[in-house]
């Protein structure tokens, strides 16, 4: 298998995974509240990265000085990211989410490939605008009126693609779990402070109730998905692994229906089409 089809292959089993992501954590935030459901998973996930990070001796990569400037920038980044997620989640729902958070394939393309240097084959790029072109249909409801979750979310996916380039050059010095180590120890002071100050405290029986959801955000999306997402960035190009987040709001879609109860509208459901179209090409191998 090549590097590519091993980042396709990574992208795809992060993008099931983090389908979940909103499901989770709604039904989270209905008990405890949306700043502490972040705080609480992002505990829970430091456990785990310190464990893998000792079990893998990566400790010592944290001597290297040169990986700061862009672990700093990454972990300011993703911290701004996740916030503006979880509150924008209290106004939206989790098919919404899904949909806007992928719009960060448009902000990708427009960063890295009509304002940088790096390039696309056609082929893939035709892809990535049909992806775009569906993920539109989902989102933009027939009167034009976002409500204010929607344009959080919509800010958090703007930032995404520089919280890629940020990831993929750290990468360059340290290993996935090494990054998302440090982003989660760095992050939380402020995550902990935003929760006491701007949200109620929580009762044990909130807590409780809350925590199986909690431990599945921690486990599945806070620690394999996201290293998953940092080796496929380390396979493929940023442009490339965000239009294939296009499968995510999909699994979404569906899963919500499923679990939640959300049913999708119809233009909704005829967006799904270009997002698989594109999904195709852009993982289309290019033969010479």
């Amino acid at each position: 298998m090549t590097r590519e089809r091993e980042g396709e292959a990574l992208s795809l089993g992060m993008s099931i995974l983090e389908s979940w992501f909103p499901i989770l954590s709604i039904v989270a935030m209905s008990y405890v509240g949306a700043l502490h459901t972040y705080m609480y998973s992002l505990i829970i996930a430091f456990f785990f990265y310190m464990a893998i990070m000792y079990k893998r001796d990566r400790f010592s990569e944290l001597k290297n000085k040169d990986a700061y400037p862009d672990l700093l920038l990454t972990t300011f980044l993703i911290t701004t990211i996740f916030t503006l997620i979880f509150i924008g989640m209290r106004y939206t729902t989790a098919g919404n989410m899904a949909v806007i958070v992928f719009l960060q394939v448009l902000f990708s393309y427009l960063y890295f490939n009509v304002l940088g240097k790096e390039k696309m084959d056609t082929i893939h790029l035709i892809g990535a605008v049909i992806m775009t072109v569906g993920a539109l249909i989902i989102l933009v409801p027939s009167d034009l009126n976002f409500n204010k979750g929607d344009l959080l979310i919509l800010l958090a996916s703007a930032l995404a693609p520089f919280v890629n380039l940020y990831q993929k050059r750290a990468r360059e010095y340290c290993s996935a779990e090494t990054i998302l180590g440090f982003r989660t120890v760095v992050g939380f002071p402020f995550v902990a402070a935003l929760a006491y100050f701007l949200e109620p405290s929580v009762s044990y029986d909130n807590f409780m109730s809350a925590l199986p959801y909690i431990f599945l955000i921690a486990t599945g999306i806070y620690v394999a998905a996201k290293i998953m997402w940092i080796e496929a960035l380390n396979r493929i190009s940023i442009t490339k692994l965000s239009a294939m987040l296009a499968l995510l709001p999909v699994f979404t879609l569906f899963f919500a229906y499923i679990y939640l109860g959300e049913i999708p509208e119809f233009r909704q459901i005829m967006g799904i089409i270009p997002v698989l179209v594109g999904g195709y090409l852009v993982t289309k191998p290019i033969t010479l």
